[in-house]
């Protein structure tokens, strides 16, 4: 059975939208992390999908 993709209420940072990706797909919430931090970083649309996400996701 999969995980579903909900922001969690405990493990999050800014919006839980990292959280929950890393828990929807069973890695490390830092790995997620970094990913996204190096996206933002390099390249230009990291931003714009983590808003989108955080509108989308529903939470806990």
């Amino acid at each position: 059975m999969t995980t579903p993709l909900v922001r969690p209420r405990a493990d999050r940072m800014v919006a839980g939208v990292c959280a929950a990706v890393a828990r929807r797909f069973d890695l490390s919430p830092k790995v997620v992390r970094a990913l996204t931090i190096v996206g933002l970083l390099f390249f230009g649309w990291t931003l714009p999908a983590y808003i989108a996400l955080w509108i989308v996701i529903p939470t806990e």
